[in-house]
């Protein structure tokens, strides 16, 4: 049995002629359809009553019954749970034998947009659209563009350019009369297009939301890695001030190459740089403590930092001269023996006594 299935998904039925739905049987729906198109000659939901009675009329070659649905006024989910109810009561009340099949009629993308709710119900054979000639595909341009500038993306693609461009001639108006050259406002309405576009383009914006909603769990979940990197955040700041300052120091004195100028600055921002990454690899250690994911080679992290530095220092220091090749190379035997030191020490712990129970 073919059930040609006319929606009206925002209700015009009910609220403007005030009929009843499900409208079930061709002269019911005629009605319906006459007492619509007298309240309201202009809705197009009567064009689809009628192209429902025509197809209805038009099959003869099987069994075939038209009915008509309605949703709710404000649409969405509302809307479309209503459909499906009403289906429902259709379907119960088709005393038939033959499996039950749809052809859906519809005045626009709008209202297809229940397909699926319909066909979750009962196989759909085809969809047809209906519209008034002289606006052909009206409805649907307009439903397109609404759910274009609905979506948040798709509506900060294409609007926030829009509106900066937009602004150009009232800031320039205002900076004249202000005595601001308007060179000043283009350059900045550029600037900051542009850097929206930049951050669009490299997706950045993505990259600060999760920065910022893992700082807001972090805060929240009690993490010491949030306090830690702030930290060692300053602790680096510091470092590189430190190292500047290290490098006029020593290109007051004579000429550096290029080498000398890398060694001077790290000699400056070295020990600042350990005490940074020491810092952040205690926070993180710390939080995966807490959190019950604590591995005793996790400790290795400040010992590697601090070997890594006294090896850049000593090393830095001995090409601008303040030290001799034996500091060098105690430094750099300290340092890799503090680093072998502490990965043979924490493995030896690691399988004493294991941090977590092992697999049965």
């Amino acid at each position: 049995m073919l059930l040609v299935l006319c929606i009206d998904l925002d209700d015009d039925l009910g609220r403007k002629a005030g009929v009843e739905t499900p409208v079930v049987g061709r002269e019911a729906v005629e009605s319906a359809a006459v007492a619509l198109a007298t309240t309201d000659p202009e809705d197009s939901d009567s064009n689809v009553l009628f192209e429902g009675l025509h197809i209805h009329d038009d099959i003869t070659d099987e069994q075939v019954e038209v009915a008509a649905v309605t949703g709710v006024e404000s649409g969405g989910v509302a809307a479309n749970r209503k459909v499906g109810e009403e289906i429902d009561h259709i379907l119960a009340g088709l005393t038939t034998g033959e499996d039950v099949h749809a052809l859906v009629v519809t005045d626009g993308a709008q209202d297809e947009s229940v397909i699926p709710v319909i066909r979750s119900r009962l196989p759909i054979d085809g969809v047809q659209r209906v519209v008034v000639r002289q606006a052909q595909n009206l409805e649907s341009m307009y439903y397109t563009m609404k759910q274009v500038l609905d979506d948040p993306e798709t509506r900060g693609t294409i609007l926030v350019p829009l509106g900066i461009l937009l602004l150009i001639y009232p800031l320039a108006e205002i900076a004249g009369q202000l005595g601001v050259p308007g060179a000043a406002v283009f350059g900045l309405i550029s600037a900051l297009l542009g850097l929206y576009v930049l951050f669009r383009g490299l997706g950045l914006e993505r990259a600060i939301d999760e920065a910022v909603a893992r700082a807001r769990r972090g805060l929240y979940a009690g993490r010491v890695m949030l306090i830690t990197t702030v930290v060692a955040a300053a602790l680096l700041a510091i470092g590189g001030v430190r190292g500047m300052t290290t490098f006029d120091a020593h290109s007051v004195a004579a000429a550096l190459s290029p080498v000398e100028t890398v060694a001077a600055f790290i000699v400056g921002a070295t020990p600042w740089f350990a005490a940074a990454g020491i810092t952040s690899s205690v926070g993180r250690i710390t939080d995966t403590y807490l959190a019950e994911r604590f591995r005793w080679r996790y400790l290795n992290a400040p010992f590697y930092v601090l070997a890594i530095a006294a090896v850049l220092y000593a090393v830095s220091a001995f090409l601008l001269g303040e030290v001799g090749l034996t500091y060098m190379a105690v430094a750099l035997t300290a340092g890799t023996l503090l680093g072998l030191a502490s990965t043979l020490a924490f493995a030896i712990v690691e399988s004493r006594f294991p941090s977590t129970p092992e697999p049965v």
